[in-house]
């Protein structure tokens, strides 16, 4: 996404898976009468406990089996529900761990967007693509490029700005009014400049700074004004262009709402 600013703002603005008896039994049966009734209950008990250890695999199978993606990955439209008024995410990374605890009141559009996101596994295998010292790291298109093409569609309102872009704080990114998406960044630095431009944060890193600014950022600006990615390819291309043209560059595996 890309700020019409700076050459350091440009890049936050978008670009938009028993037996049966055999013959030598035969003659035996008679004499085996009797015993046979009494025999009736233990078969009978056996049949059950092979039914029972039969169902009890079954639901040991669904239970392991792993679930697939959530439906709205491809569908935003069920990604819709409100996120209590404060909750923490933890992320894992290529880096280590981070927590982001959200406050709702700061912006809830963008802390409602942000708890669907979560609850729907959208930040599995996501990059941090645009890594600026100083300044922020941006992260949020998916590595799947299907996934693009209907999320980027699916923009918010804008929420006023209650807090300020100050050093570990978490902003959606934005491509002008009513534009927010899926695309996030934490500031590294006092970023006070963004609040009268509109990027409202909605939360905070409380634990794992140091995580996030140990993150690759070799890379820097994104293309066409510096070495990073283009955004537009990224859109369409994801993971696949990514990991062919930027193999340094760090990621998310994973992010859960804690209890």
């Amino acid at each position: 996404m890309r700020i019409m600013m700076t050459i350091a703002l440009t890049g936050l603005m978008t670009l938009t898976t028993a037996c049966t008896p055999g013959s030598d039994a035969v003659a035996a049966a008679p004499e085996a009468k009797a015993p046979a009734a009494e025999a009736a209950a233990p078969t009978e008990a056996a049949a059950a406990d092979q039914k029972k250890t039969t169902e009890q695999k079954k639901a040991a199978a669904t239970k392991a089996a792993p679930k697939g993606p959530h439906p709205a990955l491809l569908d935003p439209s069920k990604a819709s529900a409100t996120a209590p008024a404060t909750y923490k995410v933890e992320f894992s990374t290529t880096k280590g761990n981070f927590v982001i605890e959200v406050t709702r009141a700061w912006a809830p559009n963008g802390a409602d967007r942000f708890y669907n996101l979560v609850q729907i596994g959208y930040f599995d295998d996501i990059a941090f693509f645009r890594n600026i010292a100083g300044f922020m790291v941006q992260f949020g298109i998916h590595g799947n490029g299907k996934v693009n093409q209907v999320w980027k569609e699916a923009k918010i309102s804008d929420d006023p700005v209650v807090e300020t872009n100050a050093a570990g704080m978490v902003t959606f990114a934005t491509a002008g009014p009513n534009t927010r998406t899926t695309q996030l960044f934490v500031n590294h630095g006092n970023n006070r400049r963004l609040d009268g431009m509109g990027f409202s944060p909605f939360g905070k890193i409380v634990s794992g700074l140091d995580v996030v600014n140990s993150l690759y950022s070799g890379y820097g600006e994104g293309a066409p004004r510096g070495r990073g990615p283009a955004q537009g390819r990224m859109q369409s291309e994801g993971n696949t262009y990514l990991r062919a043209d930027f193999p340094e560059m760090d990621y998310t595996t994973g992010a859960r709402i804690l209890p």
